[in-house]
């Protein structure tokens, strides 16, 4: 088993290469702030690391008043982490350096259903081609983050009863890959990671905070005093299976009126296909003839063209996701929500309908300061988040393999 590079450093150590991956080029006087060490001690254990290879000085700052601090960042030529971001019809595989820079990427469309024979096949293909256009080989990977859209038991790495994806149910990501890879492998629900890669966006500034993920499906992932909250089993945030409709349609996770059901990608395809074989809607009748389908996008795109039937699509999918979201805001107060996933293609309009939805069902001290928006990392949310993952938890274990 490959011994990762940190793995006989003293705590004093890690606990700076943890604070300087999260700092994200931060200062030597910054690290010592951070860590409570004195400016002598944090000194020292930074020449220790840098002539280890384990930290690099990447150019100075801005000066605040007399000398310009030094940048530190972890040494890119440690080696890389492995993203990959499986989503219910699509994969993203990509190759990051150690600063969450995107190195080598490949996205296709995958179909979940097909199994984990299928789909991690084709995963371990990208990654060995990712690689090899990078010049590496398997050795120089130190960590694999791995998001899928379902439940997870986060310390076995298995999904757990996911009603996307059956015949995931307690297959073993991490033994799978494990073939092929020596460095530690981590598994965790995808909008997990997606919360992972807007913490480490902001830094950690904030502490509290959603991600909600609108796809095939919905997620949330919790950010709660600053670290990602998964609860007992692994389920938390799996906020698509909110009833909002007791009449509504039969969820595929057996109950009525799931939000999921009802304003996911699917639920906003299905509706305009009613409105453009129901003669309500030209533009969208227009763009089944043309393409045979309709996609999400198209909805938003006949919305932005002032198709009405369009725009009250939009508006009831955004306003029943912001009734299910108003009781988590009542819940949990966040400082911020951002929205990711698919649906950010729809456009403001979509956002706009949420946050009415919010704002009129949530209590005035809930949504005082409350923001609202698109996820900043966009479609590299989930993918940053999965290098995140793959960094943070390899220092956790130094490397070792759990």
């Amino acid at each position: 088993m490959a011994i990762a590079p940190w793995s006989r450093l003293s705590a004093d150590e890690m606990q700076l290469l943890r604070t300087t991956f999260w700092s994200a080029g931060g200062s030597r006087h910054g690290m010592a702030e951070q860590l409570g060490f004195s400016r002598s001690k944090a000194n020292a254990l930074i020449a220790g690391l840098v002539e280890q290879g384990m930290l690099a000085e990447a150019g100075l700052q801005p000066s605040s008043g007399g000398r310009r601090p030094e940048r530190l960042q972890l040494n890119d030529g440690l080696g890389v982490l492995v993203g990959v971001d499986v989503g219910a019809t699509s994969l993203d595989v990509a190759v990051l350096g150690l600063g969450l820079q995107v190195l080598a990427h490949v996205s296709e469309p995958a179909e979940v259903r097909d199994g984990p024979g299928v789909v991690l096949a084709r995963v371990r293909v990208l990654i060995r081609q990712l690689l090899v256009q990078c010049g590496l080989d398997a050795r120089k990977v130190l960590g694999i983050g791995v998001g899928v859209p379902g439940p997870v038991n986060f310390e076995r790495g298995q999904l757990v009863n996911p009603p996307l994806m059956p015949a995931w149910d307690s297959f073993s990501i991490r033994d799978y890959l494990r073939e092929d890879y020596a460095a530690p492998i981590f598994v965790d629900n995808d909008v997990n990671l997606m919360a992972l890669g807007e913490l480490w966006r902001l830094k950690r500034s904030l502490s509290n905070f959603l991600v909600i993920k609108v796809g095939t499906g919905i997620g949330c992932g919790i950010v709660c005093h600053g670290e990602v909250y998964r609860g007992a089993a692994g389920s938390a945030g799996d906020v698509g299976h909110i009833c909002v409709d007791q009449d509504g349609p039969r969820c595929h996770c057996g109950n009525l009126g799931c939000v999921e059901v009802m304003a996911a990608g699917p639920a906003i395809t299905r509706m305009a296909m009613e409105a453009a074989e129901g003669g309500e809607s030209q533009a969208m009748a227009d763009t089944l003839k043309a393409q045979g389908r309709i996609h999400a996008e198209d909805v938003g795109q006949a919305s932005r063209a002032g198709d009405a039937a369009a725009n009250a699509i939009v508006q009831r999918a955004g306003s029943l996701i912001g009734q299910m979201l108003a009781s988590i805001v009542n819940f949990f107060n966040p400082s911020h929500v951002f929205i990711g996933g698919g649906i950010t293609r729809i456009g403001p309009l979509f956002l706009a309908a949420v946050r009415q939805s919010v704002y009129q069902r949530s209590l005035a001290l809930s949504t005082r300061h409350l923001e609202i928006q698109y996820t900043p990392l966009g479609a590299q949310a989930g993918l940053i988040g999965a290098g995140v993952l793959a960094m943070q938890e390899s220092l956790r274990v130094r490397g070792v393999a759990p």
